[in-house]
């Protein structure tokens, strides 16, 4: 196991579910991308550049793709959740559609691999 997968490993479900699916779909998508941490959260990077990071707070989950412009990219397509320049907030009861996170990878492996 690495940081990403030992860090979920702490959470209860439905949390660690919600959380290691985001991580699973980055995963499918860039089978090279490496576990570490970032900005002092768990995180797959690329290139040695942080590409997904993934958090649980005490009544969100948080998605960073440390990018505004990822963000600002994919934003059109997350009415009803809370967003700000770093990080998109959901729930387990509200996940973050798959068509959507697959696109949060995909520009962000386009921003890294510039």
């Amino acid at each position: 196991m690495g940081t990403v997968d030992d860090s979920l490993a702490d959470l209860p479900e439905p949390e660690r579910g919600s959380l290691q699916r985001v991580i699973d779909i980055a995963r499918t998508l860039l089978p090279d991308a490496e576990e570490g941490m970032s900005y002092g959260m768990p995180a797959l990077k690329l290139d040695g550049k942080p590409l997904i990071g993934v958090v649980a707070a005490a009544k969100h989950l948080s998605v960073f793709p440390f990018s505004p412009a990822v963000i600002d990219a994919v934003a059109h397509r997350l009415e009803g959740y809370s967003l700000s320049k770093g990080t998109i907030r959901f729930t387990p009861d509200h996940p973050l559609p798959d068509d959507v996170l697959e696109d949060i990878v995909r520009l962000r492996r386009s921003e890294i691999r510039k």
